[in-house]
């Protein structure tokens, strides 16, 4: 038995009995209670909320505030914890026992990695699974690990191609480009027709690869194989096309620690035309001074490679601790947090896709453009590996991409240390 596997067979263990309640309580009635006398319940659940600060973050505080005045005798202690290395920061307290939150907002692609480490609380059979038939199917399995469901889908979303309508009517482009070929022509475009611009400008991060992956028929993981396959001829493709279209008079791309921030900035002063991104950024695109009239924002499905289409189906699921001393508030925070009632507003107030079916008819759903705009990229979406671990590979990934582009190591070289270094990442698969 390998160290890696004992230690997480050692870890579900023991927070198997963490999950009795930090204090020795017994909470085996604790899904019952919450069931059938929600109001007697009572208790602090701590929240580490994942999105972001500024600009996601009020709609789920206005949440906390109505959950508090529903439930009186339950507190909240709301915490915004920056996305970047939030999962990290969330294994580290629950491997120690100490710090963990109740409630975490985690990326779909944390979910398998953390109930296959034994810190996510089986949620079937709970109030947090209210309405279960609800949820779109995707984002729903997301939450499923070896035949039990570790959590609930808040938000989907997936990468779609945002571009600035005002750059596009000024290159003379009727329509937004649909291959990838078609996408340089029109970044070519938009710097000859708007001096100064940037015609496209691509994130240097490899979650960011994966449209130009699946462009190539691939993916970062062979499930059939069970093989993590970052070293492949088809990433090694994808990156060539990113390496064109963000040469000098097409686009551009930033190996720093601010790549993120200046691609936005950049969009949103409208000194770049077009950029890859997801339903989460468009109330910051907003923000921008190119965008004071925000029907200048185009949404359109990612270009096409050669052999596919589509990002990565992404978004947040709510998952509870199993070591939580507080099981009956958490499932009643989390069936607050995610009933259509909550997901209407926050999808209304954040422009984000809501995850039950049944609100999308809602009036203030189906009246927004930014989310009717990402229906088809999402319909094209491609869904993320179930494989533990498999999440991990974007972390690590990331630093050779960025060396790559930097052109501090050939692309060869770059992929075999990206692939060397996730051995062992996946468990059960070859790297």
């Amino acid at each position: 038995m390998s160290s890696r596997i004992a230690l997480a067979l050692a870890t579900t263990a023991a927070l198997t009995v963490a999950g009795c309640g930090g204090d020795g309580a017994d909470q085996s009635g604790a899904a019952e209670q919450a069931a059938t006398d929600p109001q007697s319940v009572s208790g602090t659940v701590t929240w580490w909320d994942t999105s972001d600060a500024t600009n996601e973050a009020p709609a789920f505080k206005e949440l906390v505030a109505r959950f508090e005045k529903q439930y009186p005798n339950i507190d909240v202690e709301y915490v915004n914890v920056p996305f970047d290395g939030a999962d990290d920061k969330f294994k580290t307290a629950a491997q120690a026992g100490d710090g963990a939150p109740d409630v975490m907002r985690a990326d779909v692609g944390w979910t398998p990695t953390f109930a296959a480490l034994g810190y996510l609380q089986p949620l079937d059979g709970t109030p947090a699974l209210d309405g279960a038939d609800d949820y779109l199917p995707v984002p729903h399995q997301s939450n499923s690990y070896d035949g039990r469901t570790y959590g609930v889908p808040e938000v989907t979303d997936t990468l779609a191609l945002l571009y600035n309508k005002e750059h596009f009517a000024k290159a003379g482009i009727a329509e937004p480009p649909e291959t990838w070929a078609e996408l340089k022509s029109a970044a070519q475009r938009i710097e000859r027709a708007v001096p100064g611009t940037t015609g496209v400008f691509l994130n240097a991060d490899s979650y960011f690869l994966l449209p130009f992956v699946y462009g190539e028929g691939a993916d970062l993981v062979d499930l059939d194989a069970r093989k993590v396959t970052i070293d492949s001829p088809e990433v090694a493709s994808a990156i060539e096309t990113v390496r064109e279209l963000t040469a000098d008079g097409i686009g551009a791309t930033d190996t720093s620690a601010n790549k993120y921030t200046n691609m936005m900035d950049g969009f949103k002063s409208g000194k770049v035309g077009m950029i890859l991104n997801g339903p989460w950024a468009v109330s910051d695109v907003l923000t921008g001074n190119a965008f004071a009239d925000k029907e200048n924002l185009g949404v359109a499905p990612v270009p096409a490679g050669p052999k596919g289409q589509g990002g990565p189906v992404g978004g947040h699921n709510l998952v509870v601790y199993a070591g939580s001393p507080d099981l009956a508030a958490s499932y009643l925070f989390v069936r607050f947090l995610n009933s259509p009632d909550s997901q209407a507003l926050v999808a209304s107030r954040n422009n984000t896709l809501p995850t039950r079916k049944s609100v999308y008819p809602r009036p203030e759903v189906a009246g927004n453009d930014v989310i009717a705009a990402f229906q088809q990229p999402l319909e094209d979406a491609k869904p993320r590996p179930p494989a533990p671990g498999a999440g991990d590979l974007y972390d690590i990934f990331t630093p050779f991409y960025e060396r790559i582009l930097g052109n501090q190591v050939s692309i060869a070289d770059g992929l075999d240390q990206a692939q060397r270094k996730a051995d062992g990442a996946v468990p059960g698969f070859e790297s």
